[in-house]
């Protein structure tokens, strides 16, 4: 499950992964926010995956990756920062990070929330 706030005060996407996460709910989740006029065309995204589990194959990854290229034309960038606890998700975020490479999308991994929020506030 994703849920998703867009906090007034930092001018930040608040995405909150919960329990088992599927693609589905990833591609949910890109084509919401390709949809939304409302969001900033530069878009601070903190991605909060500690309390998740992915349940993810290449071949999912790989249909991401297109939808979030599908999404990125309606910005001008994204700036993304993932929070991570766990071996399998920082795993399947580095593969990901590697699918994603554009000028227009910045994605950085952290394991704490602290080291997410400095680093997307220096965009």
């Amino acid at each position: 499950m994703i849920s998703v706030n867009f906090n007034l005060g930092t001018n930040h996407l608040e995405a909150d992964y919960r329990n088992e996460v599927t693609a589905p709910e990833v591609i949910d989740y890109i084509q919401a926010t390709k949809l939304n006029k409302d969001y900033p065309r530069v878009l601070k995204i903190i991605s909060d995956t500690r309390n998740s589990t992915f349940n993810l194959s290449i071949d999912d990854l790989n249909s991401i990756v297109e939808e979030n290229f599908k999404s990125l034309e309606k910005y001008t960038m994204i700036i993304d920062a993932i929070i991570v606890d766990d071996p399998k998700t920082t795993v399947l975020t580095m593969l990901y990070k590697q699918f994603s490479k554009t000028n227009k999308y910045k994605f950085e991994i952290f394991a704490t929330k602290e080291a997410a929020l400095n680093w997307l506030n220096k965009w």
